[in-house]
């Protein structure tokens, strides 16, 4: 199970100046901004909300943008400028391939440290869509032995380390954790086409919303139409 929550993506106006500083070419560009009833807003060519009004990629800046794009890492530094902010839940053992991308994301998580015993467990708070039979009964027998611990730990006089490592230590890499990500359309280029064909399901979601991104083509390596 993977959710995402809270996208905003900023930027394109500064990205776009500085993509055109190596050839002083501002003047070709052609992007602005365009009131849009909100009724008619069609967000696969949205870049980013300014009261009323839409950025609508021009076909020039559109055009050097490909070109940038295809012409590889050293060339695209615009896209390391359209940053991304979004909310992410998803179970720890995502966030262990997730946290390999240590260059142009950051990200605030809840904290399982500090906070696993204020709630109790339950089957909602774990990625379990793909277990059946016995593998669910287990987890289910796992959720009831957290609780114990964690009944045992809220209901000590004095909350044991004890008490607050049982729980710690048989926590399931399926329980799922909330995170606040900022990274940009250069970072999700690379994880687009790592993992598009990965066996998790996680990743899969997660390509599918990197797809649903305004000017997605910048990432996953079509052409952008103005």
């Amino acid at each position: 199970m993977l959710k995402v929550e809270n996208v905003e993506v900023i930027g394109w106006e500064h990205a776009i100046r500085g993509m055109r500083n190596p050839k002083n070419s501002w003047e070709k560009s052609d992007s602005n901004w365009r009131y849009v009833a909100p009724a008619q807003r069609e967000n696969h060519i949205l870049a980013s909300y300014s009261d009323d009004s839409e950025f609508w990629i021009g076909p020039n800046d559109a055009d050097l943008m490909n070109r940038l794009r295809n012409a590889g890492t050293d060339h695209r530094k615009f896209m390391r400028m359209i940053t991304v902010y979004l909310d992410i839940t998803a179970p720890l053992y995502w966030w262990k391939e997730f946290d390999t991308y240590k260059v142009g994301t950051v990200a605030n998580s809840c904290s399982t440290m500090h906070k696993i015993a204020d709630k109790e467990f339950t089957l909602k708070d774990f990625s379990c869509e793909h277990l059946e039979g016995r593998a669910l009964n287990t987890l289910e027998d796992m959720v009831d032995e957290l609780n114990y611990w964690r009944d045992y730990y809220v209901g000590a006089d004095k909350k044991a380390k004890e008490l607050w490592w049982q729980m710690i230590q048989l926590l399931p890499s399926s329980y799922n954790q909330k995170r606040t990500v900022m990274l940009n359309y250069e970072v999700l280029a690379n994880m687009y086409k790592s993992r598009c064909n990965h066996k998790l399901d996680e990743w899969h979601t997660l390509c599918d919303w990197i797809e649903s991104l305004p000017y997605s083509k910048l990432i996953t390596g079509g052409i952008v139409d103005e």
